[in-house]
């Protein structure tokens, strides 16, 4: 059978044939382009400084500029090329820009791109293990290495009868292991009492809970979001979950799955582990705990009692592609009972049958997860691992969090601003403070919730919010920086999450120089200058 051969773009000549090129994957055509591509990539990296960190383009931008059909004849990769950066990159949100400190991020590195390469080249459908051997054993030994750095509990491990799982996300790690707890506990109460099940977390869980709940098909009234609070720094109180349990179990309901967060999104809080298990377990609940973002510092020594407890928890998942240098998609997933998954999410059609298989001496990825293909993700993870090695790797993550600090010890010497948490690994949480929002609340007088102006009552806190989003808007519309935000306790706190590969001090420095900038402007048109006639923002809709 021949290989698959492109044509030269002809012109409409009804005598003229079209011109044979090279095939689809001729190694010397690839090798010219692959260089092309590797020089485009690296220029890019160069210049990421001179992008707006947030994209500036309009909704529907791009179909303007692009057209309406797809090319009848092949185009030279050059013009490809040119067209990404005159039309994409323009519509890009430069998550590699060393001033990106928004959401957590998804940091990449020379290993993981040369490993997401050779995964690619490859290109092997990796279901089961006669399907390509390699695949499956690599990652079983690499989820092993890295299990072994974090001090997992060997139960976690395929040595202890355990085991780890390469997924594409959290979600799809949480609707897995919720499925097997499903199943598991139904097996004991029936299946007709579906509608009974319960699954907790707080109202600082990542959303990617309450999705994998409805998926797996937990009565949407069935989901406990319960609320954490200041005075537990937005983690989940044990006392919290041990009376919304008590308080099902009344109604008739069965407690089914706990979902413990290590570094939460919002303020990198940390779920007590060890206390929780205590009351989930006495109900034979499924503990899950979601460490996303903070799991890759658990690495570091320093950080590793984050997750003391993890010894009494069902599977363990985090994202090598935030904050372990790997790039999309990697989230690491351990099971202790890795039966559990195989059981609720294998198929095994006539067309699979293998030997290896049938002897059960041998892992199928395909029964761990929701697919049935799967990439060789593997590859990028053993790659970064031996690249840089376990020292590099905990010195880049060391650096982060010194920067984080840095940035920490900025924000406290002005005394505009407060920090809302303490910070736990290399995201800060900030804000404008009431006092300095409203130019009405001394910082030493505790904080009122409101005052009078004009004979107007206003409300300190939605005022105090105002200020932040105008705040977080101007900052990011600037182009220099990209940050987000969170509402916890009612409060409107902007992110500073440190965690993109080339970030460096002095980004650091100029990212507070932006923000006080834009908090200068801001507070001085608030009243700043002890005007009382000068408007609060936006007062007429906030009081």
């Amino acid at each position: 059978m021949g290989s698959l051969k492109l044509d030269h773009p002809q012109e409409d000549n009804s005598n003229s044939s079209p011109m044979e090129m090279t095939s689809a994957l001729d190694p010397v055509e690839f090798r010219r382009q692959g260089h092309m591509m590797v020089d485009f990539i690296a220029d890019y990296y160069q210049n990421i400084d001179k992008y707006p960190v947030l994209s500036q383009v309009d909704p529907g931008y791009l179909r303007k500029r692009l057209p309406e059909s797809a090319p009848d004849n092949p185009e030279p990769i050059e013009t490809i090329l040119q067209d990404v950066q005159e039309h994409i990159v323009p519509g890009l949100t430069h998550w590699q820009s060393p001033s990106f400190f928004a959401y957590f991020a998804s940091n990449v590195s020379i290993a993981g791109f040369l490993g997401e390469m050779l995964s690619t080249g490859f290109n092997v459908v990796g279901f089961n293990w006669v399907s390509s051997p390699a695949a499956t054993e690599l990652e079983s030994i690499v989820m092993d290495w890295l299990g072994n750095l974090l001090s997992l509990p060997k139960s976690f491990l395929f040595s202890g009868n355990g085991g780890g799982v390469i997924h594409g996300s959290t979600c799809e790690a949480i609707v897995c292991t919720m499925a097997a707890s499903r199943d598991q506990m139904l097996s004991r109460i029936g299946g007709d009492n579906i509608g009974k099940l319960v699954v907790y977390g707080s109202d600082q869980t990542h959303s990617a809970l309450q999705k994998a709940s409805q998926i797996v098909g937990i009565n949407p009234k069935n989901f406990r979001a319960i609320e954490a609070t200041r005075s537990t720094t937005f983690a989940l109180s044990p006392e919290s979950l041990k009376l919304a349990i008590s308080s099902d179990i009344e109604a008739g309901l069965v407690p089914l799955f706990l979902c413990a967060t290590v570094g939460t999104t919002a303020t990198t809080a940390v779920d007590p582990l060890g206390p929780l298990c205590d009351v989930a377990k006495h109900h034979g609940m499924w503990v899950h705990v979601d460490a996303a973002y903070a799991g890759s510092a658990c690495i570091c020594p320093e950080f590793r009692h984050f997750i003391d407890g993890i010894e009494g928890v069902d599977s363990f998942s985090f994202n090598a592609h935030k904050w372990f240098f790997t790039g999309l998609d990697c989230c690491c997933l351990w099971v202790k009972n890795p039966g559990a998954l195989i059981s609720s999410l294998s198929a095994n059609p006539e067309f699979l049958r293998n030997k290896p298989t049938d002897s059960k001496q041998v892992v199928d990825y395909k029964d761990w997860q929701i697919a049935l293909s799967r990439r060789f993700r593997a590859m990028k993870l053993w790659l970064v691992l031996r690249s840089y090695g376990v020292v590099n790797l905990r010195n880049f993550l060391r650096s982060h969090v010194k920067m984080a600090k840095l940035f920490e010890g900025l924000v406290a010497m002005d005394q505009r601003f407060e920090i809302v948490v303490p910070r736990n690994f290399s995201m800060v949480c900030f804000r404008v403070s009431p006092w300095a929002a409203t130019s009405k609340v001394p910082p030493t007088t505790p904080t009122s919730n409101s005052f009078h102006q004009n004979g107007i009552e206003i409300n300190v806190e939605k005022c105090t919010n105002e200020v932040n989003c105008k705040l977080l808007e101007a900052i990011n519309a600037s182009g220099r920086v990209f940050m987000t935000h969170a509402m916890v306790g009612g409060m409107y706190v902007i992110r500073c999450a440190v965690g993109v590969t080339q970030t460096e001090e002095k980004h650091i420095a100029m990212a507070w120089k932006v923000v006080q900038e834009h908090a200068d402007v801001i507070l001085k048109n608030n009243g700043d200058d002890g005007d009382a006639n000068l408007k609060l923002p936006l007062l007429d809709k906030i009081a």
